[in-house]
């Protein structure tokens, strides 16, 4: 590593931490040739093949434009989009590999955006699996059917029975 000072072609770790639940590391470095030190930070960029053969980094943030357009008109609100999205991030990072096809991050879109919203799920799957049929979308639906229910994820909006007028009553005194 450089320095960023002197430019010299070497410099000496004094320090690593972790930052970013471990995704990032932080080095505390000291250059032996004008004793200054400096801080660089380092990641792991895991990168998108698409089918076109194009290599992009690997954006959580379009991993939530696509849900977003998935659950448009869904009760599905934001966090519950960005928690599905760093699951999806989770899952392809923990393959292990410096590359992952479109593909598989499409895959690991699927199963938790079932868990979170049917209708969206369909919607995604129909893009995602391009569908051309009313038959590719009453068989989805009927494997959807036939699979045991998913359990509650903790993302969807809770809804309280109702009861009265929802208002809290005064107390006069």
């Amino acid at each position: 590593m450089r320095c960023p000072y002197c430019r010299h072609a070497d410099s000496r770790v004094v320090d690593s931490r972790e930052a970013d639940d471990g995704q990032l590391i932080r080095r505390r470095r000291s250059c032996p040739e004008c004793g200054k030190r400096f801080t660089t930070v380092e990641e792991a960029v895991l990168a998108v093949v698409k089918r076109s053969g194009v290599t992009e980094p690997f954006s959580r943030t379009k991993v939530m434009s696509g849900v977003r357009k998935a659950c448009q008109g869904r009760p599905v609100d934001e966090d519950s989009i960005a928690l599905l999205a760093q699951r999806v991030e989770e899952t392809v990072r923990a393959r292990g590999a410096a590359e992952i096809p479109s593909h598989e991050v499409g895959l690991a879109i699927l199963t938790p955006l079932r868990e979170l919203d049917q209708v969206a799920y369909l919607r995604f799957a129909s893009v995602y699996k391009s569908f051309d049929s009313l038959d590719e979308f009453e068989n989805e639906i009927a494997a959807l059917r036939e699979a045991p229910p998913v359990r509650d994820a903790g993302t969807r909006h809770a809804v309280a029975p109702r009861s009265g007028t929802g208002r809290t009553p005064k107390i006069n005194g």
